[in-house]
């Protein structure tokens, strides 16, 4: 007979026992050198101009104006900038942030000009190249309300989730422990 005690209903399995031990193979620099502020920026920038032009299309297509289309505007920047950037520190949230609120700004104003352009019998474009300093104060007053802004703050912080890389366990362990011993150093 055995004398294995009985296992406990309450133990969860490990699911990471070989993460310590792999550690040192896996290449930090490498991880580190990936990262690309300059190409998250372009295809943010990219994103932000498609974006706008499809929900202009959208809104004027069904005559309807949709103020959730800033998350899905900050959903797709997030995960853009988390592809094409490929970053690990704090830079590419907060450039997810600075480019959705941004975003949702210019994407308004280009649904606003494709609604306005419908009524002036113009084109987009006519409205948006006569836009001028006294035009903002009558955008912010009748256009932007505060469901925009909310709308807006929650998409930069679904952009800011998703902006930087999802390491595996493996990696964000190497990560840790080369970043804390870069932190040594300094000291």
């Amino acid at each position: 007979m055995t004398t294995k005690p009985p296992k406990s209903i309450a133990r969860l399995p490990k699911r990471h026992r070989g993460a310590a031990h792999q550690v040192d193979q896996v290449d930090v620099r490498k991880l580190v050198a990936a990262q690309s502020f300059r190409d998250a920026v372009v295809a943010g920038l990219i994103v932000i101009i498609l974006f706008s032009v499809l929900w202009a299309m959208l809104s004027t297509l069904l005559a309807r104006i949709f103020p959730w289309m800033t998350i899905v505007l900050g959903a797709c920047l997030g995960l853009v900038i988390q592809r094409a950037g490929r970053g690990l520190d704090w830079r590419f949230p907060t450039l997810a942030v600075v480019m959705t609120l941004s975003g949702a700004l210019v994407s308004n104003v280009v649904v606003a000009a494709a609604f306005t352009a419908e009524e002036l019998d113009a084109t987009t474009f006519e409205v948006l190249r006569a836009v001028t300093s006294m035009t903002w104060p009558v955008f912010f007053s009748e256009v932007v309300s505060a469901a925009d802004i909310i709308f807006a703050l929650f998409a930069a912080a679904v952009a800011s989730y998703y902006a930087n890389r999802r390491l595996s366990r493996t990696e964000y362990s190497a990560y840790r422990k080369w970043r804390e011993a870069q932190q040594v150093g300094r000291d």
